[in-house]
């Protein structure tokens, strides 16, 4: 077995898996955070679901350390409480990043599982540990079970040759894969990465690299652990581990190798982390601001590497340079080392540990027209504020800082350049012109109709003798054509309508008409107790709004009922009744990949 299937097979009842396989896997360690941490208790709670084991359950606030929000301070609150009242752990606001409290302090090891509500816990695959990051209902189902069930996926090796220049950091490597397998043509597997240069990578490097897993699609990337990464998980868990590694005759779907030496320092362009360019010389892309952070690159080595750059320098005028550790660790030893100072000589920000720009409202966000170089993971329209990210390195980012335009530290000029007051004025209005145009609606409100019906399969909702039609606008007429006593439905059906039915709509085959006829109907949204594994992918790469729910019957639904969907919140009313419920709200990603209009 390779990497993944031994760690599936080590938690799971069966001594071997293989790709396809679902089995139950035991997870070591079980996490909430303060972004859907609460939902998770509510389900706790509503669901009268008993705790399996408050050792391997904790909860990190980490995407609102300061608890500014009043809703995130209510919700922590609530977490607090019940964890108290259970005997959970809570990693506070003062603690930082959840990912990395379990790398830094052996809650998870070489080998272990974990699962918590963050999409980036494949970060842990750094350790040559299974992360997942899951929705609010499966990490209930982990507190109370002490297991979820999983696909066993496929796997990739991926093999890096040659000798890495020195001008490109990690975060550099992890920007060139992106620009060699896009966002989606790894989707799914768990890659292992081999090679030299992976052998020489510190922790720092790997964590990095395995943090944009997410972004590259892939279940997780996974470090096969080397004997440094071992004593060092001994020492911080206490523990005598024995090191996981896959079988000399591991199969794996496909081998690929790569030159690293090609390799250059890199950025994202806005809108899509895949999008990477080398770092333009000519071009001087102006930016507003800066911000060094996020579970990819706030470790101590990230922050060293800014201070050297910084050092005996000042920021461009004009230019804010925010600087967030990834943890309450790394924020006191920065201190201790002297490198508040030198970054408050050059002008910067520093704020207290946590996933800052990541999260909305706190440190890093930026304003309409602003242009930000991060060393985020990831920048979609809206993920970081209104105006448009690029990735970088944390030396790129504090290179950029400096010179006042998109840089690498070997070439930052002797002036920086600087915009001129009429320049940031224009831009500024041109990009709140644009976002009132393009924002989508959170909320919608439309007549309802009601089908209380479970397993809606593809085929009752697109007929494949309707495959031939691939233009969206002539798709509308054929919706539930197949559907009995709803053939008449494109007929009746008025644009702003709402779709209510049951359990598992949309399950059969992987047609994107399926999701595209009511898309072409002016259908709002449709809500269901569950969708279809590959009808949710598509509806929400797609951007058309979904939303899932565990409870109906109170909101009293009947055809033509007035009903308000709230995205944002998970609120459903039935304005008609008077009636309403506690719905699922859009997750992160979904809301990001719907305001953006689509996956691409």
């Amino acid at each position: 077995m390779n990497l993944i299937e031994k760690i599936i097979a080590n938690h799971s009842k069966y001594d071997h898996v293989k790709p396809g396989d679902i089995v139950d896997i035991e997870i070591d360690a079980r996490a909430a955070r303060d972004f859907g941490g609460p939902n998770v208790v509510k389900t706790m709670i509503e669901k009268n679901l008993s705790l399996h084991d408050a050792s391997k359950t904790f909860f990190t606030f980490d995407t609102n350390p300061t608890g500014s929000d009043q809703k995130y301070a209510v919700n922590q609150q609530i977490v607090r409480v019940w964890a108290r009242n259970k005997g959970v752990k809570v990693y506070d606001i003062d603690n930082g990043i959840g990912t990395h409290t379990m790398i830094n302090t052996g809650l998870v090891v070489p080998g272990s599982t974990a699962v918590t509500t963050d999409s980036h816990a494949n970060i842990l695959g750094a350790i040559g540990a299974f992360g997942q990051g899951m929705g609010d209902q499966d990490i209930a189902a982990a507190f109370n079970r002490g297991k979820v069930w999983f696909k066993v996926p496929e796997s990739v090796k991926l093999i890096l040759n040659g000798v890495k220049p020195k001008n490109v950091t990690s975060k550099d490597v992890v920007l060139n894969l992106l620009n060699e397998f896009g966002a989606n043509s790894l989707l799914g597997y768990s890659v292992e990465l081999y090679g030299e240069m992976v052998d020489h990578l510190s922790l720092s490097d790997r964590i990095t690299i395995a943090s944009m897993g997410t972004e590259m699609g892939v279940i997780i990337l996974l470090f096969p652990p080397t004997n440094e990464i071992m004593a060092f998980s001994e020492k911080v868990s206490g523990q005598k581990l024995e090191k996981i590694q896959a079988d000399s005759d591991a199969i794996y779907a496909k081998t690929i190798e790569l030159d690293v030496s090609n390799f250059v320092p890199m950025v994202s362009r806005p809108g899509a982390p895949h999008d990477t360019i080398a770092i333009p010389e000519q071009a001087k892309i102006k930016i507003d601001s800066a911000f060094v952070g996020s579970c990819t690159n706030g470790r101590m080595e990230d922050l060293r590497e800014v201070a050297r750059i910084l050092k005996g320098r000042k920021i461009a005028p004009g230019v804010v340079l925010k600087i967030v550790p990834t943890t309450d660790d790394v924020w006191r030893q920065a201190m201790d080392e002297g490198l508040f100072t030198i970054f408050k000589d050059a002008g910067a920000m520093v704020s207290n540990a946590g996933c800052a720009g990541c999260a909305a409202g706190q440190v890093g966000q930026n304003g309409p027209g602003e242009i930000t170089i991060s060393t985020g993971n990831r920048n979609f329209p809206g993920k970081q504020g209104k105006g448009s990210v690029y990735l970088a390195s944390p030396a790129s980012v504090a290179a950029s800082a400096i010179a006042g335009y998109i840089t690498d530290e070997f070439h930052i000029p002797e002036v920086p350049l600087v915009f001129h007051p009429e320049e940031k004025s224009e831009k500024t209005l041109q990009t709140l012109a644009k976002e009132s145009e393009f924002t989508k609606p959170k909320i919608v409100e439309g007549r309802v109709w009601y089908i209380p019906e479970d397993n809606i399969d593809t085929d009752m909702i697109f007929h494949n003798r309707y495959l031939a039609i691939t233009n969206l606008e002539e798709m509308g007429p054929y919706t539930f054509d197949n559907l009995k006593g709803y053939e008449d439905f494109a007929k009746k059906a008025q644009k702003g309508d709402i779709v209510v039915v049951a359990k598992n709509f949309g399950s059969g085959s992987s047609r994107q008409q399926a999701v595209d006829c009511f898309i072409s109907l002016g259908i709002q949204t449709i809500l269901a107790e569950s969708f279809g594994a590959i009808y949710e992918r598509n509806a929400i790469n797609a951007a058309f709004p979904i939303m899932t729910y565990s409870e109906i019957a109170s909101l009293k639904l009947a055809d033509g009922d007035l009903i308000r969907v709230n995205f944002e919140n998970g609120m459903v009313e039935n304005r008609s009744k008077k009636t309403q419920i506690q719905a699922n709200p859009f997750y992160e990603v979904q809301m990001e990949i719907y305001q953006q209009g689509g996956l691409f």
